[in-house]
């Protein structure tokens, strides 16, 4: 005897479509492009290397230039490093985020890679 099948997960959010019995097994339906998810946690983080590493340049480059006396002059260089690390990503996924909010051609969500 064959049990009974039951629903185990009922997800009311997947929108089933029944195909035609003609011989065409696709549909126009499974060529679109879903929306994209906001990733917000990327942007969070890419919005906080954007600020750490333009405090970090605007640090280094005050003890570079002696705004800022210096009483070792070689821990100039790892200021400026370590900003430039910093902030070229958190600008870029920063840019590519405003871009896709702004609804610019070309970008999008996707581009930004989620960390969920």
């Amino acid at each position: 005897m064959m049990p009974l099948r039951t629903q185990v997960n009922s997800d009311t959010s997947v929108k089933y479509h029944k195909l035609d019995n003609n011989d065409e097994q696709y549909t126009d339906l499974q060529f679109r492009k879903p929306p994209s998810k906001v990733p917000y946690k990327a942007i969070c983080l890419a919005v906080c290397l954007f600020v750490l590493g333009t405090i970090m340049l605007v640090i280094g480059v005050m003890l570079f230039t002696g705004y800022i006396d210096v009483k070792y002059a070689d821990r100039t260089w790892p200021v400026l490093v370590l900003g430039s690390i910093l902030f070229i990503p958190g600008f870029y996924h920063t840019a590519i985020a405003y871009y896709a909010w702004r609804g610019y051609r070309g970008y999008s969500f996707d581009d930004i890679p989620s960390y969920d």
